[in-house]
């Protein structure tokens, strides 16, 4: 049998071997995966509703020598940064299914970077 490395050895005592949990918190993990998707979709959306609408690119205008691009990325740091700590208190010691994580958190992702794709936007706004 192999000893655990944490724990100490006690002389006289048979050595056990520590098996490890059946199911590890994989909580953490999965919502930094699914923030950064949902973070990445908020990008492409808050770029192609700026780029759009001309009253939402006012609003996203926060710094007017940078544009609207400095209020589309602060909006999309901020529900990445709010989802990431949302999720990560509800799901810290939990163990969550990280398959059906990576595939959302993937969709998203190609969403938002086709949303931000100024070809593709050119397309949706029928320009």
């Amino acid at each position: 049998m192999v000893a655990n490395s944490l724990a100490p050895h006690v002389e006289g005592e048979p050595v056990t071997r520590s098996e490890p949990s059946a199911s590890p918190a994989t909580g953490p993990a999965a919502a930094a995966i699914l923030a950064v998707g949902i973070g990445v979709f908020t990008l492409g959306l808050c770029a192609i509703l700026g780029d759009a609408f001309r009253p939402v690119a006012a609003v996203f205008n926060w710094v007017p020598r940078t544009g609207p691009l400095s209020g589309v990325t602060g909006c999309a740091i901020v529900l990445w940064l709010a989802t990431w700590w949302v999720l990560r208190s509800q799901w810290q010691s939990r163990p969550v299914a990280l398959r059906r994580i990576n595939v959302i958190a993937a969709l998203l992702f190609l969403i938002g970077v086709l949303l931000s794709f100024p070809p593709f936007m050119d397309l949706l706004q029928g320009k």
